[in-house]
């Protein structure tokens, strides 16, 4: 009889470590960076190639970061979130087309509109590692001083937009 307790003491516990487990919401990973210094880039911008755009031009304003890329569907179903956020200009949204091809990704933002302050091109998703991207779409709150301070996994949408960005950023710019 003894021998079968650990075996049944160990399926327990696997048991209740499953359970705890569906209970969580996968669109909430923690991220090591949140709190820390967004990684410094500086990366092409997509409509004007010649010119680059870099984090540290914004110091002292908080903005949103957001790694998107036309062959993304989960972008498709946010892009109207960041539209009317930027129609609202509560917050400037800028953008960062991940592995994707420049025709591509201007032909998207022509056919679906542009909420974005300037794009920039990560084609080979070195800066997408950086900040730890899991997969497109993902957005940051950045403060004034550069530092990162929400992550979201997926698309925005408006009870995420309105429950938890629009309130940080709010507090944020106040401070």
């Amino acid at each position: 009889m003894k021998r079968f307790l650990l075996p049944l003491a160990i399926f327990v516990v696997m048991v209740g470590f499953l359970a705890v487990g569906l209970t969580l919401n996968p669109r909430e990973v923690p991220s090591p960076l949140v709190g820390k210094a967004a990684p410094d880039f500086s990366l092409p911008q997509l409509h004007e190639p010649d010119k680059v755009f870099a984090p540290k031009e914004l110091a002292g304003k908080v903005w949103l970061l957001n790694f998107w890329a036309s062959w993304c569907s989960g972008c498709k179903d946010e892009h109207p979130v960041l539209m009317q956020m930027a129609k609202s200009g509560e917050v400037p949204i800028y953008g960062v087309d991940y592995k994707d091809t420049r025709p591509e990704a201007l032909a998207w933002l022509q056919r679906w509109g542009n909420p974005y302050q300037l794009v920039a091109v990560d084609e080979a998703g070195r800066i997408g590692i950086n900040y730890g991207v899991y997969g497109v779409p993902e957005t940051y709150v950045i403060d004034k001083a550069g530092t990162i301070r929400y992550k979201q996994i997926g698309p925005v949408d408006q009870d995420i937009l309105e429950k938890k960005i629009l309130p940080l950023v709010r507090e944020l710019q106040n401070q």
